[in-house]
């Protein structure tokens, strides 16, 4: 299968593609339900975000062994046995019976469902060429830009019009579909078995433990306070050295499984930066809004999606504009655009209030969901389209995990802003809140009036008057909160777009 007959590559590589959007789908697809997953399992609360955690860490270990993965066993069968694969553990994930088989059955359909990422980046470059690699890219990009937003909406609907367990079973159908059509229609590689023979396989296992005990370090830190906690500490420790020996292995092994040498390509380097970056920007804000909505505003899981569908209609129409405009335009100004308009809509954001809903979330999200595609993109086309295609499948893994990884470093720090700048702002609050001021002073009246009313004794009306107070002062410095949160993000957008400017012009041949 050719890249000048582009005619026959477009089915099999949107095959490709709806097997990428599902693997991506499936990390946020649970976001707005685990709740219900936990009632359902009869789950402790500690355990619920392990539905989420599971999955995560098991993608970001195997994400960049991809590229070793596609040369031993070929595109053709990695993404057909990643496909079936992931299909499969979707079915147990619906079938679990307990919290534990849910997570342990999570784990596995991450760690099969991963290689269908970075395999579509990589085949994306053998099926096209010239300006057709723009469009690939603009597709890819946009899928990695709507799929986590699409995750929560698509689950809330989902679970509350049928029932939690059918956010696994959505997946049976194209998940098939996917596996059965790339074994018949993909043929770029062989597969070279002798591969397995000599491999580095200490470098695997530094990599997925440095991986791993990171990942846990990022998702649990801000439960457990950080490294006061001594299994964190622990952890962290680990992958500190870990991934320091996989660094060293990688730079002096003969055969290493990740190529980090491509780091020393400029383009390939801030691509691998800015890759980081966007996705601190998409995961923590879609970490961030649902969780607003759901605390502050009290909104359901349906009552989410519906406010953050602005999001992922703006990332699709943002895909035209991106395509026309990458023709006649450099890509690294676009690139530029789009990190820019994504961090305007952080500072946007950073004006949350307690009421913001759907209507006022429409031109933030608008502004957050139009320019992904633009930021995104570029990256792909200059940071992959500048290596050698022997270099790709290697190089491929590492960009996909940087992604992976900024999500999980921008949805760590997100929590740990939240809950330390909630507690500045509450004491900040709190302090102000006296008898001597007449405001509050007013409010408090009013409050033990009602509630003396209400409960007809003055005592009880004062109790409950006080509690009303606080948990008014808790919903302010909360929402404060959220709005340090996304000026965090808007710094990570600022270093991105100065990095831009080193990145060399990339001019991409006539189709």
């Amino acid at each position: 299968m050719s890249g000048n007959a582009p005619k026959s590559v477009i089915f099999p590589f949107a095959m490709m593609c709806l097997g990428m959007f599902i693997a991506l789908l499936d990390i946020q697809i649970v976001a707005s339900s685990l709740q219900e997953i936990g009632g359902g399992l009869s789950a402790a609360q500690d355990d619920i975000s392990w539905v989420q955690t599971a999955y995560l860490i098991a993608e970001i270990i195997v994400i960049p062994l991809s590229g070793w993965l596609t040369r031993v066993f070929s595109t053709r069968w990695l993404f057909t046995l990643s496909a079936a694969g992931f299909t499969l553990a979707s079915l147990l994930c619906g079938a679990a019976w307990s919290i534990h088989s849910m997570i342990v059955f999570r784990a596995l359909q991450g760690l099969l469902g991963a290689s269908m990422i970075p395999t579509v980046f990589t085949s994306a470059f053998h099926f096209f060429q010239g300006q057709r690699r723009l469009l690939a890219a603009a597709v890819i990009g946009v899928i990695a830009a709507i799929a986590p937003a699409f995750g929560p909406i698509a689950g809330g609907w989902i679970t509350d019009t049928l029932d939690w367990r059918w956010l696994f079973y959505v997946n049976l159908v194209p998940g098939l579909m996917v596996a059965t059509s790339t074994a018949l229609l993909i043929d770029i590689d062989r597969p070279d078995l002798s591969l397995l023979k000599g491999a580095d396989y200490l470098g695997m296992g530094l990599l997925a433990i440095g991986l791993g005990n990171l990942e846990y370090v990022l998702e649990e830190g801000a439960r457990w306070n950080w490294f006061s906690d001594r299994t964190i500490a622990i952890c962290a420790t680990i992958a500190a050295i870990a991934g320091l020996l996989f660094v060293w292995r990688s730079l002096v092994g003969a055969n290493p499984v990740v190529d980090l040498r491509a780091l020393g390509n400029r383009n390939f380097l801030i691509g691998c930066i800015v890759s980081f970056i966007t996705g601190i920007g998409i995961f923590s804000t879609i970490y961030l809004t649902p969780l607003f909505l759901g605390y502050v505003r009290g909104f359901s899981a349906w009552q989410t999606g519906l406010a953050m569908f602005s999001l992922g209609l703006a990332a699709l129409i943002g895909t035209p504009f991106y395509m026309v405009l990458g023709r006649h335009i450099d890509l690294r100004w676009l690139m530029m655009f789009g990190l820019a308009l994504f961090g305007l809509s952080m500072w946007r954001f950073g004006f949350i209030t307690h009421d913001w809903g759907r209507n006022e979330l429409l031109w933030p999200q608008i502004f957050r969901g139009f320019p992904q595609v633009f930021a995104i993109a570029p990256a792909v086309t200059l940071g992959l389209g500048s290596l050698p295609p022997e270099r790709l499948k290697y190089a491929s893994g590492l960009f996909n995990m940087m992604r992976n990884l900024g999500g999980a470093v921008g949805i760590a720090v997100s929590g740990a802003v939240l809950n330390d700048r909630t507690n500045f702002h509450f004491l900040r609050l709190a302090s102000t809140l006296t008898p001597g001021h007449g405001a509050t002073a007013r409010l408090l009246a009013g409050f033990v009036r009602n509630d003396s009313a209400a409960l007809g004794s003055a005592a009880a009306g004062h109790a409950a008057a006080l509690k009303h107070l606080w948990l008014l002062t808790y919903r302010e410095a909360a929402t404060l909160a959220f709005a340090d949160a996304f000026h965090a993000i808007m710094i990570a957008f600022v270093i991105a777009i100065a990095l831009v400017p080193f990145m060399r012009k990339t001019v991409l041949a006539p189709s």
